[in-house]
């Protein structure tokens, strides 16, 4: 069984760390950047034998170089938003399958079966620009719920509290995601008491709104859709592996995913049970990097479910300026 085959089929902690240590091998040697990367912190990869002493690459490196296997094309450039003229993360995948295959089965374990569900989604900020991984994401769950009423809303939000409306009125189980402030116009337009209609936001005001943290801005939206719990989504352009929280602000991972926390001050120092620099293993990344260092804080608890607590700045990734130039 090749590699790719087996990160679906993790059954136990053994199984994660024995992958993760041949996709490391594997990365090492095809993906030159990473490989730079590990000989300028004198990694010897013949003594990388265990999950802490894989190093991770800071996410930086999405903006300035092409994380890519030797000899893998790709077949799509997702890259983040961002603010005119800053530099965006370019994420160059080789294999869509294995993203169609990981968040399909992601979305069945922890929301519901895409076929069973209405799928509405709020995305503009998305929609308007070209690259988008959740929109690429979001646009194959709607295709898999194979349902008439599934679909994107962009700026018409009287059709979208139509929608609905209609769909609440007849029982039908229904998702809408959204991005938090398009989820915010909406309710300020129309208040709703929802009984079949799970709300999850994907984050982000993306300079629309004012930033809130994250209880206010479960409590605004819990209080205007008439819901108990808002869902989250928590994924990133570099990745292809997402995790979901179902309210209470604790996230949870597929099996062929990891959070780890790092030391703030030392990138590739780990630790447990305290906040630092959110690292996250993704196996199903197989031809960029498995193993990224993100600009995101949070704390990962004993069960392996995790909470964000915000970001630090670019300055703050030491290690980073070894190749990012």
């Amino acid at each position: 069984m090749n590699l790719a085959n087996k990160i679906f089929n993790i059954l136990s902690e053994k199984d994660f760390e024995n992958l993760a240590l041949q996709i490391f091998q594997y990365q090492y040697k095809e993906v030159k950047v990473y490989q730079q990367f590990c000989n300028l912190l004198k990694v010897n990869p013949t003594n990388v034998n265990s999950l802490n002493k894989i190093p991770f690459l800071p996410i930086q490196f999405f903006k300035s170089h092409q994380i890519i296997a030797e000899n893998k094309k790709h077949k799509v450039v997702f890259s983040s938003s961002g603010t005119t003229g800053s530099i965006l993360s370019k994420h160059y995948v080789h294999d869509l399958q294995l993203y169609k295959t990981g968040f399909t089965k992601t979305f069945n374990s922890f929301i519901n079966s895409s076929k069973e569900l209405t799928i509405l989604a709020l995305l503009p900020n998305y929609l308007e620009r070209e690259g988008s991984s959740l929109v690429f994401m979001v646009n194959e769950l709607i295709k898999q719920s194979n349902n008439i009423n599934s679909g994107f809303y962009l700026n018409d939000l009287s059709s979208l509290i139509q929608k609905i409306e209609y769909l609440e009125n007849n029982n039908r189980k229904t998702l809408l995601v959204g991005v938090s402030y398009a989820l915010l116009d909406l309710i300020e337009i129309k208040k709703f008491k929802l009984k079949n209609t799970i709300i999850m936001e994907t984050g982000g005001m993306k300079g629309r709104r004012k930033e809130m943290i994250k209880k206010e801005l479960h409590k605004t939206l819990k209080d205007g859709f008439g819901v108990s719990s808002i869902y989250s989504e928590y994924g990133m352009t570099e990745l292809l592996s997402q995790a979901y929280s179902y309210g209470d602000g604790l996230f949870n991972c597929p099996p062929w995913m990891r959070v780890i926390t790092r030391d703030t001050e030392e990138a590739q120092s780990l630790i447990l049970n305290k906040t630092g620099g959110i690292n996250i293993i993704d196996l199903a990344n197989i031809y960029s990097c498995s193993f990224i260092a993100t600009q995101d804080l949070g704390k990962v608890n004993e069960d392996g479910s995790f909470e964000i607590m915000g970001r630090f700045d670019d300055s703050d990734i030491r290690g980073c300026n070894l190749m990012v130039q």
